[in-house]
This record gives structure tokens, C-alpha cells and sequence, in this order.
């Protein structure tokens, strides 16, 4: 689930790591799948211990720990967090890294369902997974830049805001609410959106996606998600739509919550709020 405000909260979370360095990287014993790791954790021990952390960044939904051997590549993945804490459990814990002369002792990774990838990256790999894998920042991004990369698909907008070779770290939860945000309904093709819809749209996005920074990301019901310090992100609380189908909209106070499917995911709007634009060729009608 980690995404874009998620994984922004993981990276703030281990800053402290800069200036320090690893003494050692060691995989923890975990019966459950494992999880990927690129190339063996050997060769990535061998190569970065003793190795000082230079600064610490975010690349999508990647965190990336920068250090004077490589780039050490975490991607959560489904169900992965970045902690400095006791985790949500043992059992699934991953990964270890230990650090001296910086105000973290230790970075860990745990992962429940085993989906998460780590890898240690060169700055050649690092920018050509920037660049050919990866759009944008949804952040940085400019109003321009969004409508050009996704004006001429046919997709609806929701399906299209997933893709992240097109825009980087909006994921399912956080498209649900900044479409509401925006008054879009999700299942506008991206190419018949006018002018000021992708200004809303732009605007919308950079909105949500700092609030829920500000709240320290989303923890939903399986309490899966918690920051770097195992504590509950807040922004849950703000949400608008997401997972509230057959609720009251608290926006207009007379729409009711809808959950339909697009691109085999949930999607959450209010069909009063964001109504279906007539002769629009709206995809995945209910």
C-alpha cells in the first residue's frame, strides 16, 4: 500500500542516517516468502559496509539510502515499511542495517507479504531507472507537464494517474481522493478532460498528497502501515472517499459513496461531487 506520502514519511524518518556509517547488513530469519534482493545480500554487505550515508532520498515510491559505495534501493512495495522502531511484528522482519556515528543505531525493513525489493544500485542504474522506468514526481510536477503526459491516452483518469511510468507515487488510495478533490469522475477518459479540469486536477494532487505528508501517510484497517518510529500515520482520518462506499459524502451531504472496479482496483467517488461528463465517452460505467 506504501505510496508517495508513505514513503516520503519513511524517508524523513531515517535523515538521521546521514553522516554515519554501516557496519553491517544482515538478513533476519523469516520463515514467510521472502523478499527480493538484487544482487545477493553478500555481495551488497561486502560492497557497503564500512561505507559512510551520504544523504538519504525518495525516487517514487522508492527509498533510496545514499551512500559512498551505491545507492541502496528499498521499494515497499505492497506491504513493506522502513522503520528505526520495534516493528508490527517479528516475524516478518527482513532486513537489518547498523549503523555508528549518526543518531540512527539501526535501520530495519519489514515486509508482511514478502513483495518488497531491496538493491544496491550504481548512480548509472539509479538514473536510468529514473528515466526510463518512472515519470515525473508527482510533486514536482508541473500543470503542463501532467496534461501532456496523460491528455492524449484514452484511459480512464483514474486507471491513468496509476501508472508510474507516467507520474511516480500516486498509487490507488491516494487517486481515489484526489479525483474527489478535484470534482473528476474516475472514469473520465483522460483525452476529454478540459484545460481547467487538469489545472483542478494538478492542484488537487499536489493538495492531497502534502496533507497526507503533514498526517504521516495512511494507516487502513489491517494496521499494516505505521512511520519509522511503528506509530499510526493520521491521515486515515481525512479521507473523503476511500473505502467509504455507501456512505454520505461529507463534501456535499447528498451523494452517496460509490466503490466500482477499474483496472482490477478499487475505486471510491461521489457521484454528486464528481458527475459523469454527458457524451464524454466515460469508461467503466457502472
Amino acid at each position: 500500500m506504501p505510496e508517495l506520502p508513505e514513503v516520503e514519511t519513511m524517508r524523513r524518518g531515517i535523515l538521521g542516517a546521514v553522516g554515519g556509517t554501516i557496519v553491517s547488513l544482515e538478513s533476519c530469519r523469516c520463515r514467510r516468502r521472502p523478499i527480493t534482493i538484487q544482487p545477493e545480500l553478500s555481495v551488497i554487505r561486502r560492497r557497503i559496509q564500512g561505507a559512510l550515508v551520504t544523504d538519504v532520498r525518495r525516487v517514487g515510491k522508492r527509498v533510496v539510502l545514499c551512500t559512498s559505495a551505491g545507492f541502496v534501493v528499498v521499494e515497499p512495495r505492497m506491504s513493506g515499511l522502513v522503520t528505526i522502531a520495534e516493528p508490527p511484528t517479528r516475524e516478518h522482519l527482513r532486513l537489518r542495517i547498523t549503523l555508528q556515528n549518526c543518531a540512527l543505531r539501526e535501520i530495519l525493513f519489514w515486509d508482511r507479504r514478502g513483495l518488497g525489493v531491496v538493491r544496491l544500485m550504481s548512480a548509472a542504474q539509479l538514473d536510468e531507472l529514473s528515466r526510463t522506468r518512472l515519470g515525473p514526481d508527482a510533486l514536482e510536477i508541473s500543470p503542463d507537464e501532467l496534461r501532456h503526459r496523460l491528455a492524449g491516452s484514452r484511459r480512464p483518469i483514474k486507471v491513468a494517474l496509476l501508472d508510474q511510468a507516467r507520474l511516480a507515487g500516486v498509487g490507488n488510495l491516494y487517486a481515489s481522493e484526489i479525483l474527489h478533490r478535484a470534482r473528476i469522475d474516475p472514469r473520465q477518459e483522460c483525452q476529454r478532460l478540459t484545460a481547467p479540469q487538469w489545472l483542478l486536477l494538478h492542484g488537487a494532487m499536489r493538495k492531497v498528497l502534502q496533507e497526507a505528508i503533514r498526517h504521516e501517510g495512511s494507516t487502513l484497517a489491517d494496521g499494516t502501515y505505521r512511520n519509522t518510529l511503528s506509530q499510526l500515520g493520521s491521515y486515515q482520518a481525512q479521507h473523503a472517499v476511500y473505502d467509504r462506499a455507501g456512505e454520505t459524502c461529507n463534501r456535499c451531504r447528498r451523494g452517496t459513496i460509490v466503490r466500482i472496479v477499474q483496472a482490477q482496483r478499487s475505486t471510491f467517488y461521489c457521484p454528486t461531487c464528481q458527475p459523469a461528463a454527458i457524451g464524454k465517452g466515460n469508461a467503466n460505467r457502472r
